[in-house]
């Protein structure tokens, strides 16, 4: 690996780990700060989104009804940096119901999840997240 490479990673695993300070600080504008203004926003069981805008939308409906922190994140790069992925653990409360889901009345749950990144020009390009469903449903149902 040469000293470009190394430089690359090392930049890639610390936007990474700043995207998950500013989730965790429930800093949406700090959020997308780290994204490209194309950003793709792949939802677990959901659409595709595309851009900034629709990242926020996104991210104010899950704030209305989630209060969630990560823990246990552990951040991986590509050889070039121009992708990551991230394991960590999900430490939530259900606070609202969301559309199509059970109801809602402050149920906690902790759920393994993952994020593949695509990164481009020191941006976040691409999020696509996944988790278990069931599982979830299962904690938030009892």
């Amino acid at each position: 690996m040469n000293d470009n490479e190394s430089q690359s990673r090392i930049d890639a695993a610390k936007l990474i780990r700043s995207y998950y300070d500013a989730f965790n600080a429930g800093d949406t504008d700090a959020m997308l700060d780290h994204l490209t203004e194309d950003v793709i926003h792949d939802v677990n069981q959901g659409e595709r989104r595309l851009g900034k805008e629709s990242f926020r939308a996104f991210n104010a409906s899950m704030t209305h009804n989630y209060k969630e922190t990560l823990t246990e994140i552990t951040v991986m790069v590509s050889k070039d940096g121009s992708r990551a992925a991230a394991e960590f653990v999900v430490n939530g409360s259900y606070m609202n119901t969301d559309s199509g889901l059970p109801p809602a009345t402050g149920q906690k749950y902790v759920l393994p999840a993952g994020t593949f990144f695509e990164l481009r020009d020191g941006k976040i390009s691409r999020v696509t997240t996944y988790y278990n469903l069931v599982d979830w449903t299962n904690q938030v149902t009892g």
